[in-house]
């Protein structure tokens, strides 16, 4: 019997203005438009990390899903300090506490990925969990970081991608996810939706953060 694939038709959108997540999905290689979700992201009181940024990728999918039809993804990431949230730092003082406070250990980084077919209700939702080494960074290195403006919109106050400050050795789970979005947990999602993923996008990936993913292949033949 003859197999016809069947292309992707939706209209897929983005529920985020993130320029990383925006560059993360763009790897695939078919056009989307953004449509941000604004919403309260309070910590609900007893929510671990894991269903934390579940529940807010979720809710993030379906807002932008109540004003537009198409397959809307959603993503929500979060640094973890055993039960600690780590957030944005308010100020420079509190970014200095957050990247003290990581040196040198092993914390946790959570993304939760959400997509949602409207009108249908359709949905696949995923939490990517990667542990994160940090270096023993020096003291003049984190004032140099600091003084940059790099850390004061990012979660826990650092970007493993920035190519100054590389705060991050020797890590051997997801870097997408890190950056936003694991792609590792998406491509199933997609796949779900009827999207035909590139044969070479484990390539793509590792060619795009210059890094040699150990999850992607896993986590695609696992699903």
């Amino acid at each position: 019997m003859l197999c016809v694939k069947i292309p992707f038709m939706k209209n897929l959108i983005l529920a985020s203005t993130s320029p990383r997540r925006k560059d993360l999905l763009s790897l695939f290689g078919i056009s989307f438009e953004i449509i941000p979700a604004d919403l309260d992201e309070s910590r609900q009181p007893g929510e671990n990390p894991a269903d934390y940024v579940r529940r807010l990728a979720c809710e993030k999918a379906q807002k932008v899903a109540q004003v537009t039809e198409g397959l809307i993804l959603a993503a929500d990431t979060t640094v973890a300090d055993g039960d600690e949230i780590l957030g944005k730092p308010e100020d420079q003082s509190d970014a200095r506490r957050m990247l003290l406070q990581l040196r040198g250990r092993i914390h946790q980084v959570y993304t939760g990925i959400a997509l949602v077919e409207s009108p249908t209700g359709k949905s696949y939702e995923a939490v990517c969990c990667t542990d994160v080494p940090m270096r023993n960074y020096s003291g003049a290195e984190i004032e140099a970081y600091i003084a940059t403006g790099n850390p004061m919109d990012k979660a826990g106050a650092y970007a493993i991608q920035h190519s100054g400050f590389r705060p991050v050795e020797n890590l051997e789970g997801c870097f997408a996810s890190v950056m936003g979005l694991p792609l590792c947990h998406l491509v199933p999602g997609l796949q779900r939706f009827g999207l035909e993923i590139p044969a070479d996008m484990v390539e793509r990936c590792e060619a795009y953060l210059d890094y040699s993913c150990p999850t992607l292949l896993t986590v695609m033949a696992r699903d």
